[in-house]
Formats: structure tokens, sequence, C-alpha cells
């Protein structure tokens, strides 16, 4: 099973809908194993991330007034992307590629004021 990154609508109930991904777009944002060997690694959390190692264990929802610190947060990671490699046992170009999903998805949805969900 995979992880997906998803650009999401909240309702007034709280319930969600998750909007289509565009033609062409990956939304993968790793392995289901990348909950703890990479979002949720001791090399992703020593660089003080927030958001990607709630992963490790549940969903992660962010808001769209924190889709600029998430973009932040991407990249921090980005700057130290040998370092996660190396830790979690993953080529470098695997990780970037799922960050550039990320991103993408997080762009999307500050353009229509939605949330992203990594799930």
């Amino acid at each position: 099973m995979s992880l997906c990154v998803d650009v999401v609508v909240r309702g007034p109930n709280g319930e969600f809908d998750v909007l289509d991904v565009p033609e062409g777009v990956n939304d993968s944002a790793g392995f289901e194993s990348w909950r703890q060997k990479v979002w949720g690694s001791q090399a992703v959390r020593s660089l003080g991330a927030c958001f990607l190692p709630l992963v490790d264990g549940d969903w992660m929802e962010v808001t769209t007034e924190d889709l600029p610190l998430l973009l932040d947060e991407i990249l921090l990671l980005r700057a130290h992307l040998d370092q996660i490699a190396a830790a979690a046992g993953v080529h470098p170009s695997g990780i970037d590629d799922r960050l550039d999903n990320i991103e993408a998805a997080a762009l999307r949805a500050r353009r229509i004021g939605a949330h992203v969900l990594i799930w």
C-alpha cells in the first residue's frame, strides 16, 4: 500500500471531499513503510519537522493557513535530503520526487483555499 497526498475541502460538518488529482499529476507521498522509515524518522524529526512526522501512525492534514509552514518544511527537508536518505536507506531522488508531489498538492490547495491530506 502507498501513501497518497491529496487536496481536500472541508465541509461545514467537518466532512471532507477529496478533489480529483489533475491529469498527469502524481499523488504518491511514498510507501506505507515510509510513515516510520522516512517521514517519522529521527533524521526528519531532528531537523525540527512538525508536519510530515505526523504521518507516522496517522493521517496528516494541513490547513490552508498552515500551508506556508508545510512549504517551508519541504524546503528544510530538501536542504538535508542526503542526510535523510542515508539514515532511511532510501535513494535521495525517491524522497525528492515525493516532496515534489507534496509541494504540488500544497500549492494547488493554497490557490483554492483547501487543505492537504496525506493518508
